[in-house]
């Protein structure tokens, strides 16, 4: 080597150690020095500020729960549905249910993101450089007297050279990202129990509408009875009006009588098929496709449960409410993650590589290791900001949980006074059909016999129609009544299959 090449050399070597500027504006085509490659990295990965993650519990209510998305294609033949394959189908389609699975899945995607900011960030990196630098561009002026007997040239290279090298930043004390990490860990576990009560729920609407299609059914056969049994007294009346035994307005009001129940029979026709397109709906059927229901024994009486026992019981297996008791520590973590903004956070960085002009014939290893110790000194007030808000966030929180905690209270009750009311109201409809019937009956022996019109056994059908309404909504609402029951103890997808005993053999099973 050359005198003059070595002074240059020695000179290019001092200029990009003393000036920090040198070695960044030098690499033109992307590349900068591997210092600054892993001060930057460091840089990069710290962890600061506050992550607010909430997923809200679904709400009984929610409109999402009406809906699915169609499994399968409809077929030509009518499929036959129990109760437990409605449920089935219901956990596998409906809207409700595969939404709260899908925040599942991004509330954990937020836990895998905290915990990134407690692991090691490790990059590769492969380089190749070509440059050429003009020293008077970065303020290098100086130029050694002729008697020296060298000259410093104005522009140095062009040169190359290759890096390969992997880089590292390890965050070591970090609390912020801890606690963040731990908050993260509570709205996975507070998700984890939204989706089981969106399985709930689901049960809870399959359930409500398919009872909705029993009672709709228990309507039109017993509107089509008193339909025949009109037709038969209609019948009666006008073979009497021309035998001279009864008077035309006797035919009339039979007759009268008669087209209002063939009327209620196509208005109650008309709701079973809507509400078979509703539990259509919630199950994810396909579109156009006919189904035949069956029915889930709604006389199976309940034991009895105490308002104690079925308090405790709610509050142990409601899953919304211990997922808002997730929510509530996971914003206490948040706001721990808030005031930790202000604590000091120790990191360690570095690099480890090969570098030289040749990476096979002429190189040699670098490294490089940093340990820094990063602490605020002022930032505007940001941090107070983020505690306050944080802080709000928990009051919301709590006061979230103390009203679901009151709302399971409310439930609990309601539902045992339903199913208490419901039962009775069974038992009392099931007397009132029997003397309903009795009385139409003697009504229609008397007409028979001329003792009295037709007023008489208009009168005694619509008695028991009124019988036979009064005992269909009955079981309607007791059925109901249990199955809020068990949605109230948080138990519905567990007890639908001893609820009703027509579908203990077949099961609700899990999807």
């Amino acid at each position: 080597m050359s005198k003059t090449s070595y002074v240059a050399s020695l000179v290019v070597a001092l200029t990009a150690s003393s000036f920090p500027g040198f070695a960044q504006a030098g690499a033109s085509g992307g590349q900068t020095s591997s210092s600054a490659q892993a001060n930057g990295t460091a840089s990069a990965g710290g962890s600061s500020g506050v992550i607010v993650q909430s997923t809200p519990a679904p709400q009984t209510g929610d409109a999402s729960f009406q809906g699915s998305v169609p499994q399968g294609k409809a077929t030509a033949t009518p499929i036959a549905l129990t109760l437990a394959d409605s449920i089935n189908r219901g956990l596998k389609a409906n809207l409700g249910l595969l939404t709260s699975q899908q925040s599942d899945a991004e509330v954990r995607a937020d836990r895998l993101r905290a915990l990134a900011a407690l692991l090691p960030n490790v990059n590769g990196q492969l380089s190749a450089t070509e440059q050429q630098l003009n020293l008077q561009a970065f303020g290098f002026l100086v130029a050694p007297p002729p008697s020296a007997g060298f000259q410093i040239p104005k522009i140095v290279g062009p040169y190359s050279y290759e890096s390969a090298q992997a880089n590292a930043t390890i965050p070591i004390v970090d609390y912020n990202a801890i606690r963040n990490f731990r908050a993260a860990r509570q709205n996975v576990k507070a998700s984890i129990l939204s989706v089981k009560n969106a399985r709930d729920l689901v049960v809870q609407a399959v359930g409500d509408a398919y009872l909705e299609i029993i009672a709709d059914a228990a309507r039109i056969t017993a509107t089509r009875a008193e339909i025949e049994a009109d037709q038969a007294v209609y019948i009666n009346a006008n073979r009497r009006h021309e035998a001279g035994t009864a008077i035309g307005i006797d035919v009339l009001r039979s007759q009268v009588e008669l087209k209002q129940r063939q009327q209620q029979l196509v208005a109650v026709t008309n709701q079973f098929q809507k509400d078979k397109l509703t539990l259509g709906r919630v199950i994810g059927l396909p579109t156009g496709q006919d189904f035949t229901v069956a029915d889930p024994s709604p006389s199976v009486p309940l034991a009895a449960i105490s308002l104690q026992d079925a308090e405790q019981k709610a509050y142990a297996n409601r899953p919304d409410l211990q997922s808002a008791e997730s929510r509530v520590k996971a914003a206490e973590f948040t706001l721990g993650a808030a005031r930790a903004e202000r604590y000091p956070t120790l990191t360690a960085s570095g690099y480890y590589g090969d570098e030289g002009l040749n990476l096979f014939t002429n190189s040699h290893g670098v490294f490089n290791l940093t340990g820094s110790v990063t602490f605020n000194i002022f930032d505007g007030g940001r941090i107070r900001a983020d505690i306050e808000t944080s802080a709000a966030e928990l009051q919301n929180r709590r006061n979230e949980y103390e009203n679901l905690r009151a709302q399971v209270d409310y439930e609990v009750r309601n539902a045992l006074l339903d199913l208490e009311s419901s039962s009775e109201q069974v038992k009392v409809a099931q007397s009132n059909i029997e003397l309903a019937n009795q009385t139409l009956q003697q009504s229609r022996d008397r007409f028979t016999a001329g003792v009295t019109n037709t007023v008489e056994v208009v009168q005694a059908q619509q008695s028991v129609a009124d019988a036979n309404e009064n005992l269909i909504s009955a079981q309607y609402q007791y059925n109901v009544a249990k199955v809020s029951l068990a949605r109230a103890l948080g138990l519905a997808e567990e007890s639908m299959k001893t609820y009703f005993s027509n579908d203990e053999q077949n099961g609700v099973k899990r999807p």
